[in-house]
């Protein structure tokens, strides 16, 4: 196996034994990004210290002294997260051109920890579609059939991490922007509870409290490693006991692919296998509403940021001002009944943990897309509208709760699962996950995209 094509966690233990330099892990990303990035157009900044920083890193190995749990480790960050050295562009031209001098939050955690930032990932202008394309940096495409997307909006990470440009890379989720993207492109990925990664110092947040900081790993291990240093560890053990899991195929007559809903199934028997309480079932929250409401959400914050922040404006996508002034027509009282909905799913989804430990769903509706498309309007023989590939994600940002997006069996394309937990059960979503995936996981691309 080839540098590029193994873990964090394997990583770390060939710097551990000197078998592998840090200096040698970001050459060997360099190499590939060389490489692939202008077919998959994954990266839209380059740290130019990346490989200086490796050196340094790799002189404390050989002293013995790492300098933390991530030390020499290559990752590539969102291009919406405040990365010192680099822009936080979040697909806006005039972003673009800025240089941040801090490090936000939970990126200052990850640098502590020794990690080295390769470069920022490709996202959809504002991050509140689920395709990865801007008018600054242009489209993104999936590692494992270039013509199509790798979702969004943290499509760059994905496919910088599925390509073996990135060993791992860190996104946001405020609607399933993790775990969607995380499922086309046969990864992990980890949508914290709300509060469990601290964030401050970012950009603005235009989905309320919904958008959190999460890992993308290829492999369960490593979204453990990874955040325990973003959530400033160490979090609470997962449970040992079998699970007992509602799983949701469908929810009501919102179409969903054939080669999902079959996954779903041979995911839910590999759960039984493997010991957990399988119940198959329909939803028993009513979301219904929240989602008749939710691209009000995206529209009202992007209409105060835009109102604050005129020189974004100016450069930014026409489309996305036009969204901006619907938000503005928006009243404070179309605003408080949202948070009264917010409000009353967050009370039911406690009360739903108190009956199940977790909820078993697909990651999306549909398979990837044309890449240049921003969603497609036909799953499974009927028309759907801009989210209707989205429907499983967003409902879990309002409630606030951890979701862990893995590879499900398949002989396409890969397809993502999604195991969501109460509060505060990062851990054990984790570690089941990962032993479901076991059998089949995707720990990199069998080949070159442009072979």
């Amino acid at each position: 196996m080839s540098i590029w094509q193994t873990d964090v966690t394997a990583l770390l233990a060939a710097y551990a034994t000197g078998q592998v330099t840090p200096v040698q892990a970001v050459e060997a990303m360099l190499a590939r990004i060389a490489m692939l990035n202008s077919t998959l157009n994954a990266y839209t900044a380059m740290n130019d210290l990346g490989l200086s920083e490796a050196v340094a890193a790799t002189a404390r190995w050989r002293a013995g002294g790492p300098n933390g749990p991530l030390d020499g480790v290559p990752l590539i960050i969102k291009d919406n997260l405040v990365t010192a050295g680099m822009p936080a562009a979040w697909g806006n031209a005039h972003l673009a051109r800025q240089i941040a001098t801090h490090d936000e939050a939970p990126i200052a955690r990850l640098r502590a920890a020794g990690a080295i930032f390769l470069g920022k990932g490709n996202t959809p202008e504002f991050a509140i579609e689920g395709y990865t394309d801007n008018l600054t940096f242009g489209v993104t495409r999936n590692p494992f059939d270039p013509a199509l997307t790798p979702g969004g909006s943290s499509g760059g990470v994905v496919a910088a991490v599925a390509a073996g440009l990135a060993f791992a890379g860190i996104g946001t989720d405020g609607g399933g922007s993790i775990r969607r993207p995380a499922g086309y492109t046969g990864l992990f990925g980890l949508k914290p509870g709300i509060g469990h990664v601290p964030r401050a110092g970012g950009l603005a947040q235009v989905l309320l409290d919904f958008e959190v900081v999460g890992p993308i790993a290829r492999s369960a291990r490593d979204l453990t490693l990874l955040d325990t240093v973003l959530s400033g560890g160490p979090n609470k053990a997962p449970s040992e006991r079998p699970l007992s899991i509602l799983a949701i195929a469908t929810l009501g007559d919102a179409p969903c692919d054939p080669t999902i809903r079959a996954a779903f199934t041979a995911t839910c028997d590999r759960m039984s296998a493997l010991g957990h309480a399988v119940v198959k079932g329909s939803m028993p929250l009513d979301i219904g509403q929240l989602n008749a409401v939710w691209t009000d959400i995206g529209a009202i914050g992007l209409a105060a940021y835009l109102e604050d922040h005129p020189e974004v404006r100016v450069s930014a996508n026409p489309k996305y001002i036009a969204i901006a002034k619907t938000g503005a027509k928006k009243s404070v009282a179309d605003l408080y009944r949202i948070l009264d909905l917010v409000f009353k799913l967050r009370h039911e989804t406690a009360e739903l943990f108190q009956q199940y430990d977790a909820i078993l769903m697909p990651t999306a509706a549909a398979n990837p897309w044309p890449a240049a498309e921003p969603f497609p309007d036909t799953i499974d023989g009927q028309s759907v509208g801009p989210r209707g590939h989205a429907i499983y994600t967003g409902w879990i940002n309002a409630a606030g709760l951890p979701a862990v997006a893995f590879p499900a069996p398949t002989a396409g394309l890969p397809i993502g699962m999604q195991l969501i937990g109460p509060m505060g059960s990062e851990s054990s979503i984790v570690a089941v996950a990962g032993a479901c995936a076991a059998a089949f996981a995707w720990p990199a691309i069998a080949k070159d995209p442009n072979d």
